[in-house]
């Protein structure tokens, strides 16, 4: 009896390594962080296009990969805070959304977590946030919109559709990075070969806007350039509102005021922009480091035009522009 049991103990001993190694092992679950400043409300399409493009690419949201969200919906008081939460939770990743903002909180937070960017206006080595687009050199890579260097092209596409403005209202918000930078470096070598006078309008906060409309309103100007940012970006409907009833044809560098009733956008497709991100996150997943990363930049850029607003303010807009236009709201 005992050389039976003997036996069976060899066997098992045996056995079991072989029972083991066939054994499907569990998959190991990158854990992702995930912080903008944009509201959920203009972040969410962008977000999903992500998850689309992740999951094309073999990652699934809670089989091989799981999101932490931390969204400042347009207060940058809280970013901080917001970065400071993710890298507590030792997540193996964080993708930061929205400009630079966030991309400087996130990459103040930590050194060690690789960070992925998307939508950044500014060029991010004169921001100091990486040594070069070649070789980033930190933690920090992704892909950058250009928006804060595409302002001329919009007066440009703006004076096309509204050929007798001469006096565009430049309503931005007060202490924007990106916003300062264009207002103060892009713009006005553009008015000036456009011959377009520039009104500047700075919106404080969200109390602040009565005032803002009031001023524009003395001013009468023939067009509003709304620049992008926190605060201008959760605001869309209130100014695009405004330009509606005050009938002032508008631009934007955000496409989503478009929707929102702005007559026209043009900027970089975010669209490609976060599913660009899923392919950084393939790499840094796979053991690729962030500073040996390319940074990129748009290769595709669209031009909106809201025909149902231009039609209820009155503006006929060329047809020559309206057959570049990549999408037409009716």
């Amino acid at each position: 009896m005992g050389k039976v049991i003997s036996v069976l103990t060899a066997l098992v001993l045996m056995v079991s390594p072989v029972a083991a190694s066939g054994a499907q092992q569990p998959e190991k679950i990158t854990r992702v962080g995930y912080l903008t400043t944009q509201p959920t409300a203009l972040d969410s399409d962008r977000r999903e296009a992500m998850r689309q493009a992740l999951r094309a690419i073999g990652y699934t949201e809670g089989q091989n990969i799981s999101t932490e969200y931390r969204i400042a919906e347009g207060n940058v008081d809280r970013l901080p805070a917001l970065a400071a939460e993710l890298v507590s939770l030792k997540v193996d990743l964080i993708i930061v959304a929205g400009g630079y903002g966030p991309i400087r909180a996130a990459g103040d937070a930590t050194k060690n977590i690789p960070i992925v960017m998307t939508g950044a206006g500014l060029d991010p080595v004169e921001a100091g946030l990486i040594d070069s687009l070649a070789r980033p050199g930190g933690n920090i890579t992704g892909y950058i919109s250009i928006s804060g260097y595409l302002g001329g092209k919009r007066l440009e596409l703006f004076k096309e559709a509204v050929p007798k403005i001469s006096k565009v209202a430049v309503l931005y918000q007060t202490k924007n990075p990106r916003n300062m930078f264009e207002f103060k470096e892009v713009l006005p070598a553009s008015a000036r070969a456009l011959k377009l006078t520039i009104l500047r309008h700075e919106v404080r906060d969200t109390n602040d806007f009565d005032r803002v409309f009031a001023a524009i309103n003395k001013d009468r100007p023939d067009g509003i350039f709304a620049l992008g940012g926190p605060l201008m970006n959760r605001s869309h409907k209130l100014t695009a509102s405004f330009a509606i009833k005050s009938r002032f044809p508008s631009i934007y560098d955000n496409r989503e005021a478009v929707d929102q009733g702005g007559m026209m956008f043009y900027g970089a497709d975010l669209t490609e922009s976060y599913q660009r991100v899923a392919a950084f996150v393939d790499k840094i997943i796979k053991g690729r480091k962030p500073a040996d990363l390319p940074v990129e930049q748009p290769m595709k850029f669209e031009l909106v035009v809201n025909l149902k607003t231009a039609k209820q303010i009155g503006v006929t807009i060329d047809p020559n522009l309206l057959a570049r236009a990549n999408r037409l709201i009716k």
